[in-house]
This record gives C-alpha cells, structure tokens and sequence, in this order.
C-alpha cells in the first residue's frame, strides 16, 4: 500500500523569511496575506501541489513545517 505525506504549517510560529516558497520544487507555497499574532506574514500551502517532498522542512530556519505519512485509502 502507497503512503500519502501529508505537510502542514504552524503560521503561528513562521516568520515569512520565505525560504521555503523559493525552494519548493512545485511552487506549493505562498506568503499569505494575513499576519499570525507575532505580526509576521505567515506562508500558506496549496495541498493539491505540494508533494511531500520536505523541501520546505529541511530549508525552514524556525521548524514551522509537519510531515505526516498516511496509508493512502
């Protein structure tokens, strides 16, 4: 059986250095709009683009990055 890696983003703790939307292979992530409550603009994640790779993992100065595996259904 397959597993599907499953990222998420902790915008609480991200400090929109953007590191991570310069390395992403797919261009899966963005910095948003909207500011966490430390006034940073935090980076958002297109789920149907990002593929798991952990890219922005390894490149993320502040660890603001998940990885999870699932067996794909």
């Amino acid at each position: 059986m397959a597993k599907k890696k499953t990222v998420t983003v902790d915008a609480v703790h991200c400090k929109g250095c953007q590191y991570c939307v310069d390395a992403c292979p797919k261009q899966a992530l963005a910095l948003g709009q909207e500011t966490n409550t430390a006034g940073y603009n935090y980076v958002v994640l297109d789920q149907e683009k990002c593929i798991g790779c952990g890219t922005c993992y390894i490149v993320c100065p502040d660890y603001v990055f998940t990885i999870m595996e699932e067996e794909d259904a």
